[in-house]
């Protein structure tokens, strides 16, 4: 890229579950940074890092936010003005557990595009590439086959989004209607406002993160977010 590289800050405080994955989420989003040129990386990963840096001034210098498997209420102090920055024109992506963040705010998961509402097992998927013209899907085209933990939504949200991923049935996941024809989603980008928004459900495992096409798919996604 014959741009300087963008400056993005990868989030990592939980509040609720914390993923053994995040470790190797970590590094791997830095390196995919480096090697790409696209952008390079700083953490964002205790209750004063976010009370420091997630605020307008602590954004200053940003191009985007990675909520790489956070969860709970991060303590953000003011979450509006975050939403805003977004809004105004600046990236998000999220990984996994960013929709298991903030449930008590819906502006969150408005800007979010959806919000996690329960797993089963682990499991095998065949994700249906439902965009290949998305950078975030295309070198997933036409399945991609994972084992990893599967998230069911709030809502089906095929209308308001673009879907990179999706599924057509359930998962043999354990639960009641594992197997059952269903249209989920797994993956998908959106504006908010002037700002671009990616998420993908996927990224429990560490294994998952160590995967090329995965690391393919969310380098992708942040390099849309990033308008790269």
């Amino acid at each position: 890229p014959t741009n300087p590289p963008a400056r993005v800050l990868v989030v990592t405080h939980t509040e609720g579950f914390r993923h053994s994955s995040i470790p190797i989420a970590e590094s791997t989003i830095a390196a995919l940074g480096e090697r790409s040129g696209f952008f390079t990386a700083s953490f964002c990963r205790t209750r004063d890092d976010v009370v420091r840096m997630l605020t307008p001034s602590g954004l200053t210098g940003f191009d985007a936010l990675v909520f790489a498997n956070t969860t709970g209420n991060l303590g953000v102090p003011d979450l509006v003005a975050v939403l805003y920055w977004i809004r105004e024109g600046h990236g998000f992506a999220g990984m996994h557990s960013a929709s298991d963040t903030y449930h008590e705010s819906p502006a969150y998961s408005d800007m979010l595009g959806n919000e996690f509402r329960t797993h089963g097992d682990q499991s095998t998927v065949d994700a249906i590439v439902e965009n290949t013209s998305h950078p975030a899907a295309s070198p997933l085209a036409p399945r991609f086959r994972v084992f990893d933990e599967i998230y069911k939504f709030t809502k089906a949200n095929r209308g308001s989004v673009t879907m990179l991923l999706s599924l057509d049935r359930h998962p043999a996941d354990g639960l009641p209607e594992a197997g059952q024809p269903e249209d989920l989603p797994l993956a998908w980008a959106k504006n908010h406002g002037q700002g671009r928004v990616f998420y993908t459900a996927l990224g429990h495992r560490e294994d998952v993160w160590e995967n090329r096409l995965y690391q393919q798919h969310i380098l992708g996604g942040i390099q849309w977010v990033l308008r790269r």
